[in-house]
């Protein structure tokens, strides 16, 4: 029996609307995060590993890592909000904008704690204080985790995709102004 093309519901037809409705966003959502992350990253070298008078070495922070990784990220996260919030989703409703901001703080700290996480255990468990084990633990691994989870809570949480609305959508037939036909559950008239 020859084999038929794929159905056009079929997984091939899934998988490419799939990736046709979430790569757009998800390449937004890796340039907003890299330009973060490279302002993240200089930030916290700054802090912990310069000092305005001395140069390179012990910074101001050197001994509070943690504390410069805190603002750091609460700087980036502001970087991060703003640009997901007007580029990445900017197709998504505003109209929820108190909620979003919000849930965006909820799922950032929880984010922030993942990446703190990592740093600790590497300067306080480990006993790594360089500047190549810092940038590994809290920017490299600890940036990795928390962007992974963000990634998977920014669009089902702080930017919710209305039912129906975004341009991946296909609008119902009622509303794209097609006339229905009754139809019975086995799609016969």
């Amino acid at each position: 029996m020859p084999s038929s093309p794929a159905a056009p519901n079929g997984p091939l037809a899934r998988l490419r609307a799939l990736i046709a409705r979430h790569l757009g966003s998800s390449l937004k959502f890796l340039v907003v995060g890299g330009v973060v992350f490279f302002v993240d990253a200089a930030m916290y070298n700054l802090l912990v590993f310069w000092h305005p008078v001395d140069g390179w070495g012990h910074g101001l922070l050197f001994s509070h890592p943690v504390t410069a990784k805190v603002l750091t990220i609460a700087f980036a996260s502001v970087l991060t909000y703003l640009g997901n919030r007007l580029w990445t989703f900017s197709d998504r409703s505003v109209a929820r904008t108190g909620r979003s901001i919000v849930a965006f703080v909820i799922v950032n700290l929880i984010a922030s704690a993942l990446q703190l996480g990592c740093l600790a255990f590497s300067r306080y468990v480990l006993g790594l204080d360089s500047p190549l084990a810092d940038n590994i633990s809290g920017t490299l691994v600890g940036q990795v985790v928390s962007t992974s989870f963000r990634y998977v809570t920014y669009g089902r949480f702080v930017f919710p995709d209305s039912a129906g609305e975004g341009p991946a959508a296909a609008p119902a037939p009622e509303s794209a102004g097609a006339k229905t036909l009754n139809t019975t559950a086995d799609g016969r008239r």
